[in-house]
């Protein structure tokens, strides 16, 4: 064990932060947040507000007869890029046997998985920010005006502009895989930079497109850092950042008046006596952050928003519960930061995030790669749906909040019959373009581990 962090023993910051110890030690842990404030109270911490959420849902209104076009995977949603919610009763019976719970509830998969384009949730912010940089070159050169047909952008003319600039990102794959498809089809050069532990087949994806793809042997951390320098050195060159970006951001917002419509035509009712609780797999915090302020702002204290990260990468968890947000990093304290969920595999969090949506964030707990493996592999037995290991982080959060012991569900106002009432959505960020064979492996570990007690 590490002696000495930041200056400070060990000891000294256990005393400070009980919490610490479990997470060094890699023990799976939950924490309800004791500073959580009402909607109309704490959505003033982020810089932000709901016109900009609606101006960004504009914009991608503008760019859909652009994306019908330009993919054919969109053409039959006449360019609109969105995921189905569905329900899950098989996946949650086997959960509730596996944790000892008697009585189910209902659960929906939000499949952003399946995101057509890129395949994971990185298809909304990281798509978004490419259009929004696009739409900010073509006006600001003429080629581009109010009231025009987007389908302008494919025209050789805008096409020949855009190739005299460049997009670069740093990532652990998806990401990549959201900007770096969507920038080449605009014709953008784009370069991604990928830390190592990101899966080969992504790497090999982009490049089939056409993508800059530059590998690191470091981790998240040092392939966005590389990513920056390079941004630095070349003013033609826009680099979209996973860590600070308002862009990617909105982007991810415009997932909660989405789901608030998709919910609608379900019949699904949400309001105090029908509680909404959304378990997001967290990495840097962008993605989650993003749609949980969206989640706010179309159904405030009725939704409660809880993160889910890899026992080995509790970032966001460690930077919130200390205060000290990107001020730390997990290998700080010895933990490795490596995980199976490679999308999640962040040692250091956004301060941006955390400080923003501090007051918003419901919990956030951790969760064992043997826990997800289980979960993909139950998750393909009872629903046949293909999903990575991140993506299924969420899958143990309904648990948590049932077993809680901290009063967390009175706190909110959340008694049995709410409880029974309410509507539990595990958000599935990622894994619908995992290739055949990598996908059997997922599931052989899943089908082993299911053998052993978790």
């Amino acid at each position: 064990m590490i002696d000495v962090v930041h200056g400070k023993t060990m000891k000294d910051w256990i005393e400070a932060y009980p919490l610490i110890k479990p997470l060094v030690s890699g023990v799976p842990v939950t924490w309800f947040n004791p500073g959580i404030a009402s909607a109309s109270e704490a959505l003033h911490d982020v810089p932000l507000a709901a016109a900009e959420v609606h101006d960004a849902s504009a914009r991608l209104a503008r760019f859909a007869p652009f994306l019908a076009e330009a993919f054919p995977e969109v053409a039959s949603t006449q360019g609109i890029i969105e995921s189905d919610l569905v329900p899950v009763d098989g996946f949650m019976n086997r959960l509730c046997t596996l944790y000892g719970i008697d009585k189910t509830v209902s659960m929906h998969l939000k499949m952003d998985s399946h995101l057509p384009i890129s395949g994971s949730v990185k298809a909304r912010g990281g798509i978004y920010e490419v259009l929004h940089h696009a739409e900010y070159l073509a006006s600001t050169h003429g080629m581009l005006a109010d009231g025009d047909d987007y389908r302008l952008l494919l025209k050789p003319g805008i096409r020949k502009l855009f190739r005299q600039y460049r997009i670069v990102v740093g990532s652990t794959g998806n990401l990549g895989m959201s900007i770096g498809i969507a920038g080449a089809r605009l014709g953008f050069d784009t370069t991604v930079h990928m830390s190592d532990d990101a899966r080969q087949w992504k790497k090999d994806k982009l490049r089939a497109h056409g993508v800059n793809v530059v590998e690191h042997r470091g981790d998240y951390g040092e392939a966005v850092e590389q990513g920056r320098r390079q941004a630095q050195l070349d003013p033609a060159c826009h680099f979209i950042d996973d860590e600070n970006s308002t862009t990617l951001f909105l982007g991810y917002a415009v997932a909660g008046e989405r789901l608030k419509r998709q919910l609608e035509q379900k019949g699904i009712q949400v309001d105090a006596r029908h509680p909404l609780f959304v378990y997001l797999p967290c990495g840097v915090g962008g993605g989650p952050g993003g749609i949980s302020f969206g989640l706010k702002l179309a159904f405030g204290d009725h939704v409660h928003c809880i993160f889910a990260e890899p026992t080995q990468s509790p970032c966001m968890l460690m930077g919130v519960y200390t205060g000290l947000h990107e001020r730390i990093a997990v290998q700080d304290f010895g933990i490795s930061n490596i995980t199976a969920a490679d999308g999640l595999a962040v040692g250091r969090p956004s301060g941006f995030v955390g400080r923003a949506m501090h007051r918003l964030i419901d919990g956030y707990y951790t969760v064992p790669d043997s826990e997800l493996f289980v979960a993909l592999y139950l998750m393909h037995e009872t629903q046949g749906i293909q999903l990575e290991p991140s993506a299924l982080a969420g899958a143990p959060g309904f648990s948590r909040v049932l077993h809680e012991r901290e009063g967390y569900r009175e706190r909110i106002g959340v008694d049995a019959q709410a409880w029974q009432q309410a509507t539990h959505i595990v958000w599935a960020t990622g894994g619908g373009m995992v290739p055949a064979e990598e996908y059997r492996n997922y599931l052989a570990i899943g089908r082993n581990a299911l053998l052993r007690p978790l």
